[in-house]
C-alpha cells in the first residue's frame, strides 16, 4: 500500500510482486491470512453497558491541554491540522465553565490559523493543513470538508466570543466555496489541487496563491507607490519570500488582526482580479454526498444565525440538488456525482454519507421552517437504520448489509480529517428525537456512544466528535416550538444559538411539540415538558440565554 509511486519506483515494485508471486506464493498467502485476521482483530470494540459518562470529557479536555502549542495553538508539532473536534470541545466547555484556559486554547488556534498562509488572505478558505508549526507555509490543497468544518467552528467561536474577525473567516469562507466550488445547480465540488501552472507551463505547487513583490507591482499599476508598500508589508510579502523564492500573503506578525483599512480591500480586490488571470489549480468537480452535507449544515447556521438570506437560497438550492441528484427513486442515496459520468449520481452511498445527511437537513428544516426537511431527516434516518445498523453490537457498519462484500465489515469509529459515520449519527439521532419525540432515535444514539465506550477509553483524541455528542447527552436537549406566524420570535431563536437547543417552527411536523400550543407564542421544553410560553421576542432572548433547564418542572405549564 501507498500514496504515491514515482514511475521508475512502481516499475520496481510491479516486477518485485510478479517475482514474490512465482517465487513465494504459499508465504503470501500465509500473511495474507495473518492480515485478514490481524484486521479483524482490529474491528472488534468492547461495548459498553452504558453511555461514557462526562469523566471521559474532562480526562480528554486534560489531555488535550497538555498537547496544547501555548504559543502557536493547535496540538502538537508540524505538521499541525485544524483538528476542529478538538477546538469545539475546548469551546464547549468555556461555554459550560467558564474555563478561561479552555477559551485561550480556542483564540490562541483560531487566531493563529486564521493570520497564517493556511488561510487564503486573498480569496477566502483554508488548505488542507500547516507544515510548520506556525501555520505559514500550508499544503496548499483545499478540501470542501476543511470548508465546511471550519466555517462551523468559527461561526460557534464568533457566537461565544463575538470577535469581529471570526465572523469575517465565517464570511469569506463561504464566499470562496459559493464563487470557486459550486456547481450552477446547487452541489458543491469536492477540491481545488494544490499544484497550478507557471506560465512556463510547469506545475508547481502553491504557485497560484503565492507572490513576489514585483508581480504585486505590476498587478498594482494603477495606484501609488504609497498603497503598493502598504499592501506588500500588510500582506508579509519579501523579495526573499517565505516558501521557495515566493511570498505566501499573512499575517503572523499581527495575529487577529484581519479587518482591513478600506485602502487595502482595494488593493485585495485587485491581487485577487490580478490572481484569477493565472493558470487555477486543477479542480476535483465531484459532488460528493457526505462533504456536501458537512457544507450544507454548516451554510444553513451560518444563514440562520448571522441573518443572511443569500446563504439561505443557497442552502435551500443544495438541499434540494441533493434530494434530485443523489437520491434514487426507491429512497436510497448515492455516494458520488459528477457533470459528465454516466449516470451522473453513482455508487452506494456510505453511513457516513446517511448521517451527515441527516444533520444538514435537520438544520436546514431549523433555517426555513419547512417540515420537508425534517421529514428528508427522518426519512434518511430511517434507511440509515434499515441498512446500516449492527443489531447485535450497536452502532452502525460503513457499508450497508446488501452492498458489496468485503473482506470484513467494518465500522468508522474515529474522528479525523471529518468526523466518523458512528459519531455523526449519535449527533444526529439526538437531534431527531428531540424533534419529533420518537425515542427509538435516541436509544440508537445510546447504544452507538456505547460502542464507542471503548474507543474513548483507549484513544480519547480519536473520537472528541463523539464526546461532543456524550457532552450532550449528559446534559440533555431542549426543545424551542415557536408556533403560528412569529417573526420575531423565529429571529431571536435563530440569532441567540445554544448547542443543546433544536428548533421547531414553521410548518408543524408530526411531533408532540406541537399539541395544544397556541399560535404566536413561543414553548422551551425539555422532554416535551414545556415552561410558560412567551410571546416577546425580549422574554423569548431571556428564556434561552437563562440557565439551562433542569429536571425540576416545578414551574412548568
Amino acid at each position: 500500500g501507498g500514496t504515491y509511486f514515482p514511475r521508475d519506483a512502481f516499475l520496481q515494485l510491479i516486477g518485485a510482486i510478479r517475482h514474490a508471486w512465482d517465487e513465494q506464493r504459499d508465504e503470501l498467502e500465509s500473511n495474507a491470512g495473518e492480515i485478514l485476521a490481524a484486521i479483524d482483530r482490529a474491528a472488534e470494540a468492547a461495548v459498553a453497558d452504558e453511555v461514557p459518562g462526562l469523566e471521559l470529557v474532562d480526562a480528554t479536555l486534560q489531555a488535550l491541554a497538555r498537547a496544547f502549542d501555548p504559543e502557536w495553538g493547535g496540538f502538537g508539532t508540524a505538521p499541525k491540522f485544524p483538528t476542529t473536534h478538538h477546538l469545539e470541545l475546548m469551546l464547549r466547555a468555556h461555554m459550560r465553565t467558564g474555563s478561561e484556559d479552555a477559551k485561550r486554547v480556542v483564540t490562541t488556534s483560531l487566531d493563529a490559523m486564521m493570520s497564517g498562509g493556511m488561510y487564503d488572505h486573498l480569496g477566502g478558505g483554508f488548505a488542507r493543513y500547516s507544515t510548520d508549526r506556525e501555520w505559514l507555509v500550508p499544503h496548499f490543497e483545499k478540501m470542501l470538508y476543511d470548508q465546511a468544518q471550519l466555517v462551523g467552528l468559527y461561526r460557534q467561536a464568533f457566537t461565544v466570543l463575538g470577535t469581529p474577525a471570526y465572523r469575517q473567516i465565517v464570511e469569506e469562507t463561504i464566499g470562496y466555496v459559493l464563487r470557486d466550488l459550486r456547481h450552477p445547480d446547487g452541489g458543491f465540488y469536492s477540491a481545488e489541487d494544490a499544484d497550478s501552472l507557471t506560465p512556463d507551463g510547469e506545475s508547481s505547487e502553491g504557485h497560484f496563491q503565492t507572490w513576489t513583490p514585483t508581480e504585486v507591482r505590476t498587478a498594482l499599476a494603477g495606484f501609488d507607490e504609497h498603497a503598493i508598500e502598504l499592501t506588500i508589508e500588510w500582506w508579509g510579502l519579501s523579495d526573499d519570500g517565505n516558501f521557495e523564492g515566493r511570498s505566501i500573503p499573512h499575517r503572523l506578525e499581527h495575529r487577529g488582526e484581519l479587518g482591513r483599512p478600506p485602502l487595502i480591500e482595494q488593493t485585495r480586490s485587485q491581487l485577487l482580479a490580478a490572481r484569477n488571470q493565472r493558470s487555477r489549480p486543477g479542480l476535483d468537480d465531484k459532488v460528493l454526498t457526505e462533504w456536501n452535507a458537512l457544507f450544507l449544515r454548516a451554510l444553513a447556521d451560518a444563514a440562520a444565525t448571522l441573518g443572511r438570506d443569500d446563504w439561505a437560497a443557497a442552502a435551500v438550492a443544495n438541499g434540494e440538488f441533493l434530494l434530485r441528484e443523489l437520491r434514487g427513486s426507491d429512497g436510497r442515496w448515492f455516494r458520488s456525482w459528477q457533470a459528465d459520468g454516466a449516470p451522473r449520481a453513482r455508487h452506494r452511498a456510505l453511513a457516513a454519507d446517511h448521517a451527515a445527511l441527516i444533520g444538514a437537513f435537520l438544520r436546514l428544516g431549523e433555517l426555513t421552517g419547512e417540515a420537508r426537511w425534517v421529514t428528508a431527516a427522518r426519512e434518511t434516518a430511517d434507511t440509515l437504520l434499515d441498512n446500516f445498523w449492527d443489531p447485535v453490537e450497536g452502532g452502525v457498519f460503513t457499508t450497508p448489509g446488501d452492498g458489496e462484500q468485503l473482506v470484513l465489515r467494518q465500522k468508522d469509529v474515529h474522528d479525523t480529517a471529518t468526523p466518523s459515520a458512528n459519531s455523526m449519527t449519535a449527533h444526529a439521532l439526538y437531534r431527531l428525537a428531540a424533534l419529533t419525540g420518537e425515542q427509538r432515535y435516541r436509544n440508537h444514539a445510546d447504544r452507538v456512544l456505547q460502542l464507542l465506550a471503548g474507543v474513548a477509553a483507549e484513544a480519547p483524541a480519536a473520537v472528541s466528535n463523539a464526546l461532543l455528542a456524550v457532552d450532550l447527552r449528559h446534559f440533555g436537549l431542549v426543545e424551542l416550538a415557536i408556533v403560528g406566524d412569529a417573526p420575531d420570535l423565529v429571529r431571536v431563536a435563530h440569532v441567540i444559538w445554544r448547542p443543546d437547543l433544536v428548533l421547531a417552527w414553521g410548518e408543524p411536523f408530526e411531533s408532540p411539540l406541537w399539541e395544544g400550543r397556541e399560535a404566536g407564542n413561543a414553548y422551551l421544553c425539555r422532554d416535551f415538558v414545556c415552561q410558560r410560553p412567551v410571546n416577546e421576542p425580549q422574554a423569548l432572548a431571556e428564556l434561552i440565554t437563562g440557565r439551562p433547564l433542569t429536571g425540576d418542572t416545578s414551574a412548568a405549564d
